[in-house]
């Protein structure tokens, strides 16, 4: 695609932004936005969504990338939030069953942890029964020497058993493009790089936002019915354009994950383990890394100064080296980081731990549906809770019929599989029919594009590199404008795969000012900006 159409495209889109008139219109391009346009275009309404900067860059790309069912709720008695989000899990490995991918995680037990025998036994138990976990998949209660034999690293002294039970890993940024293909495939109008500055109010009621592209420069209105404010972590700066936040606000809660060489954390297993000031963080080995997280901290200033510190890296490695003192885990051994924000509710006298994951939703007088907090997984019932709220509104004003959700049995783009089986017969026949790429790469591509592999394979039978191949790919089908995008925002290599980025981004920048236009100078500020991003990923004060 060349620069021209890559531009006209987006011109097309602003122009039925300005010109055409939405019954609701989302702002903001994370999970809970994304899942809101597919749920909302597919029953029938005509959708517009804006996102400020690169879809899923706040908290949508910096999970502990799991879709799992909330087993530490149940210390929390949040039986509810347990059940919801079990069985959204088994859904969502359903609806993308190449980025939901099953994985085993083990509880070890310790003599002064969080979970004795008994305990853990009931408690994983329970988290079977409610998350409706098949059972094939239900917990193992296993014996000290059970344990190690799983993960030989644990201290021989201090482990009297362990739990096996049933989680899935899946990359959290592909989820919501997916969700944003989708949507847009059905009607949706979506925009990144695009801002709400303030709200159109007609007597008293919001009737659509005033927006500015970033990319073409531009300031202009978009008129809706309704308005959903799905911002996360921005969401009281959004209900700010129409009202003072008052009553409930959000509560920011900071989650770092560290990235290390599994050579120097060679577990075998995914754990979820007791740390010293009583919590419980992951590990969980990728490839050729293991990702340690997370951290759960009070986080008050502003979101533009979001940074790995190195408190949080002595914490997480301390924690670590706690566990795993053999290890003898050193800061320099990071190398690479992601840091988030959790949008929770605040709830008064309770720790960051504590404090409930449950999405919550408010209506200002104006009318605008704020919808925060939840959880990754949750975010189908977060986006069907939120449109029905809408749709609810709309029956009482218009006596309209309220349609039904579609998005339970709705497979997400590249998904083609009934199974992880038809996954891996899928690599292998690529892996047979494609002998200039590697297995690696192969498996790296269906692991985040599914089906669409081919789509990106198809443009290497003429000699084009795999890489340029892929950035070719995400250019004309995701939105991509700018290198950072590429490189963290689609296909998390920033995170997981440094080198990668270091030996071909300006290969990958000459491609893209090729496609997209650039000057001379814009290459080099964008060049300047994805150094940028790696020192704050790496580089720790």
């Amino acid at each position: 695609m060349s620069a021209s159409l890559q531009m006209e495209k987006r011109h097309e889109t602003v122009s039925a932004l300005e010109n055409e008139y939405f019954d609701l219109v989302i702002v903001g391009g994370g999970i809970t936005g994304a899942g809101i346009a597919l749920d909302a275009v597919t029953r029938g309404l005509k959708v517009a969504l804006v996102e400020k900067n690169d879809f899923a860059s706040g908290t949508s790309s910096k999970s502990t990338k799991l879709i799992h069912g909330g087993l530490r709720y149940l210390k929390q008695f949040e039986f509810g939030l347990v059940r919801e989000v079990g069985k959204e899990r088994a859904i969502l490995h359903k609806l993308a069953t190449h980025l939901v991918r099953p994985e085993k995680m083990l509880l070890p037990l310790t003599k002064d942890g969080n979970y004795g025998k008994i305990i853990a036994s009931v408690g994983l138990m329970v988290y079977d029964v409610l998350a409706d976990v098949e059972k094939a998949d239900q917990r193992k209660m296993l014996s000290a020497a059970d344990t190690k034999v799983l993960e030989p690293l644990l201290a021989d002294n201090n482990i009297e058993g362990g739990g096996l039970y049933s989680e899935y890993q899946t990359d959290d940024f592909r989820l919501v493009i997916e969700l944003l293909k989708a949507a847009q495939s059905e009607g949706a109008k979506v925009i990144n790089y695009t801002a709400c500055t303030r709200f159109i109010q007609k007597a008293g009621v919001i009737a659509g936002v005033e927006v500015k592209d970033e990319l073409l420069g531009t300031e202009y209105k978009i008129y809706a019915d309704y308005v959903i404010n799905a911002a996360g972590p921005w969401s009281d700066d959004i209900r700010k354009y129409q009202e003072e936040v008052t009553g409930k606000k959000l509560h920011l809660t900071k989650g770092v994950h560290l990235v290390l060489p599994y050579e120097k954390f060679p577990i075998q297993q995914s754990l979820y383990f007791d740390v010293p000031d009583g919590r419980m963080i992951f590990a969980i080995p990728r490839k050729d890394i293991t990702y340690l997280g997370t951290t759960d901290t009070f986080y008050d200033q502003d979101l533009k100064d979001l940074r790995t510190t190195m408190d949080d890296v002595h914490y997480l490695i301390d924690s670590a080296n706690s566990y795993f003192p053999a290890l003898g885990l050193k800061t320099e051994d990071v190398i690479s980081s992601w840091v988030g924000v959790r949008p929770l509710i605040a709830e008064e006298g309770k720790s960051a731990s504590e404090i409930s994951r449950k999405d919550e939703i408010f209506i200002s007088e104006q009318g605008l549906i704020t919808i925060a907090g939840g959880k990754l997984t949750g975010y189908r019932k977060m986006a069907k809770r939120a449109v029905e709220t809408l749709l609810d509104r709309r029956h009482d004003d218009t006596g309209k019929k309220i349609p039904k959700c579609k998005t339970k049995k709705y497979k997400l783009p590249g998904n083609g599989f009934k199974s992880p089986k038809a996954i891996t017969k899928y690599k292998k026949s690529l892996a047979k029919t494609n002998s200039h790429l590697s297995k690696i790469e192969i498996s790296y591509l269906v692991d985040l594009y599914g089906t669409q592999t081919d789509a990106i394979i198809e443009a290497t039978h003429n000699g084009t590199n795999i890489i340029e191949a892929e950035v070719a790919f995400c250019i004309t089908n995701e939105w991509v404008y700018h290198l950072a995008d590429f490189y963290i925002y689609r296909t998390g290599r920033l995170f997981f795969d440094l080198e990668s980025v270091r030996s071909s981004h300006l290969i990958v920048a000459d491609q893209m000012q090729n496609l997209l236009g650039w000057s001379d100078s814009q290459k080099e500020q964008e060049v300047l900006v994805l150094n940028q991003k790696i020192k704050e990923a790496t580089v720790f004060e």
